[in-house]
């Protein structure tokens, strides 16, 4: 016999507290005397609640905490990678010369990761449970970053060709590593996700309009070859990863705790191999004066910002930082919960570089247009895992997100 017993304490009215407990029947000996008495014996089962009081969860393995652990590192992964390929981007040659497939099936891999983290009702329930969340993320994507990305080349006075780069780079999609960077920051990776998705679809007729607007150039984009490209390597894996965790909640229980890691170390060679092909690779005079083979380190690096390229660094540096901000503040203002302003912030800070690489290679003569977007590869990458990595070390984000469900 067992039955269970649930008890309410409710320190004060707009906080609640649920203690549940669970008594199970223990037979004693019996007494000559008198008849048996089963006695109970209470067993905390779980205590879930505000993250202004304590938290009784059951604790995970050794070695799945061990996995997360790795798996919020992503800064250092991307910082060592980019420093390899600034310095010998031959190291990446083998994973660039398969471009763009490798590419293509990276991305897919990592959101097929990410899909075995979400279950398939709660992802195509989000369109009908918080559209106004969905429908806020894509206008902040297309509204701060393409604004910002001309104020930025106007104040630092960048050259035209890196101006109308910047902006390009201001006027792309979120990015699939934005969803890796939001499950780091414990955010809401289901809104990233279906953000993701709507803002590479949306990127159709707003990038190419939105870069004529601000930039007076026009650019143009395959809208079906995109269309397609989302559908295989976004919405498909996220789908079927979702699917699979759904119909076999075994097997991936199996898997998921090594997917995360997985996905950042996934997006990281992607992230290098991007910067590696489309930054050292370039025979302008700038790299070139970067690159002495007999320079020292320190003067490598003293070449490399002090010059154009320094200006580069810069003015991607500011664009990213105001989209975390612009996105989060904003967010805010708007009264949308902890875990989708972080969702939100990321989204709009995290632009799709690969496709502002291609979209200035393949419309611009100069190689420098291509620049801005291709340093953002690692800096975008360094500075959006940076920031999840320090909203991962929060105390009670991970609480207020499981409330909210």
């Amino acid at each position: 016999m067992s039955f269970t017993l649930t008890h309410r304490l409710f320190l004060s009215p707009p906080q609640r507290t649920h203690l549940r407990f669970t008594f199970k029947p223990h037979t004693s000996k019996p007494i000559v005397s008198s008849p048996s008495k089963p006695s109970y014996r209470p067993i905390v089962s779980s205590l879930s609640h505000n993250s202004e009081h304590l938290s009784v969860t059951q604790a995970k393995p050794r070695w799945e905490n061990m996995l997360s652990t790795a798996a919020s590192l992503y800064p250092l992964y991307v910082t060592v990678g980019g420093i390899v390929a600034c310095f010998k981007p031959s190291a990446f040659a083998w994973f660039v010369e398969r471009g763009p497939s490798s590419y293509s099936f990276s991305l897919g891999l990592i959101m097929l990761a990410m899909g075995l983290t979400l279950e398939l009702k709660d992802l195509l329930n989000l369109f009908t449970r918080r559209p106004l969340s969905i429908l806020f993320g894509c206008v902040a994507q297309y509204t701060i970053m393409p604004t910002f990305a001309m104020v930025i080349s106007k104040t630092l006075g960048l050259s035209p060709s890196l101006s109308v780069g910047l902006i390009l780079l201001g006027c792309c999609p979120g990015g699939a590593a934005s969803t890796v960077v939001t499950f780091i920051a414990r955010g809401d990776v289901s809104l990233s996700t279906v953000m993701t998705v709507c803002t590479t679809l949306g990127a159709v007729i707003l990038t190419p309009l939105l870069t004529m607007v601000l930039a007076g150039t026009y650019v143009s984009i395959d809208a079906i070859g995109l269309s397609i490209s989302t559908l295989q390597v976004v919405v498909a894996p996220v789908l079927l990863g979702s699917y699979l965790q759904s119909t076999f909640p075994l097997v991936v229980k199996m898997i998921t705790p090594f997917a995360p890691l997985f996905a950042v170390l996934l997006s990281s060679l992607l992230a290098c191999s991007v910067f590696s092909g489309n930054v050292v690779r370039f025979n302008s005079s700038i790299v070139n004066a970067s690159l002495v083979s007999d320079a020292s380190l320190v003067s490598r690096l003293q070449s490399l910002l002090s010059g154009g390229l320094g200006a580069v660094i810069l003015s991607v540096m500011l664009l990213h930082f105001t989209g975390f901000f612009v996105g989060y503040i904003s967010a805010t203002i708007c009264r949308f919960r902890e875990a989708e302003r972080r969702a939100i912030s990321i989204e709009v800070g995290m632009q799709n570089s690969s496709l502002g690489v291609v979209l200035a290679t393949t419309h611009f003569t100069s190689p420098v247009v291509a620049l801005p977007p291709a340093m953002s590869a690692v800096i975008m990458n360094i500075m959006g895992s940076s920031l999840g990595f320090f909203w991962r070390q929060i105390s009670g984000s991970k609480q207020e997100l499981e409330d909210q469900e």
